[in-house]
This record gives structure tokens, sequence and C-alpha cells, in this order.
């Protein structure tokens, strides 16, 4: 009864777990552990189920000792390399202990994410800031009274200034959005309406590109469920990229179409296509093109104002709102950005 009730116990917790006796004879599995190692752990050596030598010594000292040790440790599982802190627990016999795996993979991700993060953002912020203390310092040496350079140095630093601004911008509007990502939206926006905004707002810098943008569209209605400043902002910065890398003498089109079921949806959806007529992408580029500073030509992408921010924005705000973005293109034959929303 008490085994029972014991084994009862241990496939109740979430994380694996392992009784040994006989030093190194499994004798109890929950069912936590029979799906990181397989089914049928009961009576094998447990040298047999982890062969880590590392642990092997840290049990062996547990033992010995009758005090805990924690181990960390790299497993190949089903979902491949996971990191685990490993707690080998003696049970006051000298022969049988219990040993359970804390996954800490995702811990470790995140604060490599953090790590990088910080790291990028030090990298983006340094670069101008190097610029704007060299040309201060220059404006009040060798170039005090040249007028003609300090017009020039005025506005390469007054750039710098706005590629930081529109830097902190993009980050707040990260931070935005990735704290409210769980929240699905509730209202209901009409996609047609807030193209032709956006399309308007963004004419007279499309015109200074060269660029043509339009929506093709057949008059009826798009509703779909979201909210509208957020859905605006993923359709400015498609449009923006659209326009920076179109090419000159180019068209920009958005399109809209009806889904009539969307698999990830689960139901009716809205498809928006924001279709440029640029050089295009590199394929091997696609999968990472929503990371945050991932940029395909970092140079041509600073040149023109980008932080490298605004495809991660897009992201995290279809994720918000249940959608799906797809990513075609085929270098020398533009690219296509295709956001697919409930329909409301």
């Amino acid at each position: 009864m008490a085994d029972t009730m014991f084994a009862t116990v241990l496939n109740a917790l979430p994380m694996p777990v392992l009784w040994l006796e006989e030093v190194d004879r499994v004798v109890l599995a929950n069912s936590a552990a029979e799906g990181l190692f397989g089914a049928g752990l009961e009576g094998r050596l447990v040298t047999d189920v982890l062969r880590h030598p590392d642990f092997h010594d840290t049990l062996a000292e547990c033992l010995r000792l009758s005090e805990k040790r924690v181990i960390r440790i790299a497993l190949m599982t089903r979902a491949g390399d996971r990191q685990f802190d490993v707690h080998i627990a003696p049970t006051g016999s000298e022969s049988s202990s219990v040993i359970s795996f804390d996954d800490q993979t995702a811990l470790d991700q995140a604060s490599a994410m953090r790590r990088d993060f910080v790291a990028n953002v030090s990298h983006e912020l340094r670069t101008p800031l190097t610029a704007l203390v060299g040309f201060i310092e220059t404006l009040r040496g060798a170039a005090r009274e040249d007028a003609a350079a300090r017009d020039r140095f005025l506005a390469i630093m007054e750039r710098e200034a706005g590629r930081m601004i529109r830097l902190v911008s993009d980050l707040l509007s990260l931070s935005r959005v990735e704290a409210e990502e769980h929240r699905r939206p509730l209202g209901t926006v009409e996609m047609a309406g807030l193209i032709r905004g956006v399309i308007q707002t963004l004419r007279d810098q499309a015109a200074a590109a060269g660029v043509e943008i339009a929506l093709i569209e057949d008059g009826a209605p798009y509703p779909v469920r979201g909210e509208s400043d957020q859905l605006v902002q993923i359709l400015q910065n498609l449009a923006e990229n659209g326009i920076k890398y179109g090419g000159a003498g180019k068209r920009l089109d958005f399109r809209l179409t009806r889904v009539p079921r969307e698999p990830k949806i689960q139901g009716p959806a809205i498809a928006v296509e924001v279709v440029d007529c640029g050089e295009g992408i590199d394929p091997i580029h696609l999968p990472r093109l929503t990371e945050r500073f991932y940029r395909v030509d970092s140079h041509r992408s600073r040149e023109k104002g980008g932080t490298g921010l605004g495809l991660a924005i897009v992201k995290h705000i279809v994720n918000r709102h249940r959608g799906r973005l797809k990513i075609e293109s085929d270098p020398g034959k533009g690219s296509k950005f295709t956001v697919i929303l409930p329909s409301a």
C-alpha cells in the first residue's frame, strides 16, 4: 500500500524522478522520467539509463558522504539538447537515493537572449554616440570657424540622433507588445480603411523614394479581430520596409483576400499581402528576418535608418492577434509579406 501511494506521489510530480536501490538499480521511475529516458526503467541499472561520468561520480560521492548533491548535465532528448540540474539526495540508506531532473534549458536560453539583447542594444547605441562625441570635439576645435564643415557635421549629428530616437522608440514599442502578447485583442477593425489611412500617411515618403504605393481591393469590407493602433504599426513597418528596399521607380502593393479556413486560426481569416518589386532576399535569410537586430545588409539598413527591430515588432503583434506571418522572396523578384488574421 505504501509503495503504491509513493509511486502515485512520484507520478504526480512534473519533473522526472528516479528512486535507486542497491546503489545504482532503478526501483521506481515516474511517468516524467519515462518520458525523458523511455519506458521500462524499473529494474535497470542507472548506468544503462544515464551514461554520464560526472553524474556517476557525484552519485557515489553523495552516497559515501550521505549529503545532497546537484550537478548540471546536458542530455540529448527527443526534443533536442537539454540542460538539467540533477538533484541527488540520499534516503538514509547507504545504497539508496532519489534523483530528480530539473530542466533549466528555458532559463538558460532566456539568460542568453538577455545577454545578446543587451550586447546588441549597446552596439547599436555606441556607434551613433561615438560619432556624436567625435563631431562635437571637432566642432569645438579645428572646425570651430569653418561654416561649411559645421553645417555638414551638424547634419550628420542630426541624422545619428534621429537614429537613436528611432531605436529607443522601437525598443519601447517592442517592450509594450511583448508585455501585452498574452492578452488577445477583443475589438473589430476594418482592414481596408486602415490600409488606406497608412497609404495616405506614407504617400510623401513613398514619393520621395520614387515608389508608387497602392491598395488593390474589391471595395468590400474586411473586418478582423484586433487592436487598431497595433495593426497600423504592422502595416507601417511592412510598408516602410517596402519603400526603403523596394527600389525607385517601382511599386508597393497592398492586397486583401479572404481565407475560408486557416489551419492555425482554425477558422476564417483575412490575409493582408504587402508586395514590393525590389531586389528580393536570399532564402537563407528568411527564417531569421524576425529576429531582433537581424539584418540582411547591416550597412545598408543603417544608412536607410533601419533599427533592425521592425519585423520583430510585427511578429509579436501578429502573435498577440493569434495570427500568422508568412515571408516569401526570391532574389531579383521582390518580396511578399503576408499577415493572416482571424476574421471578425
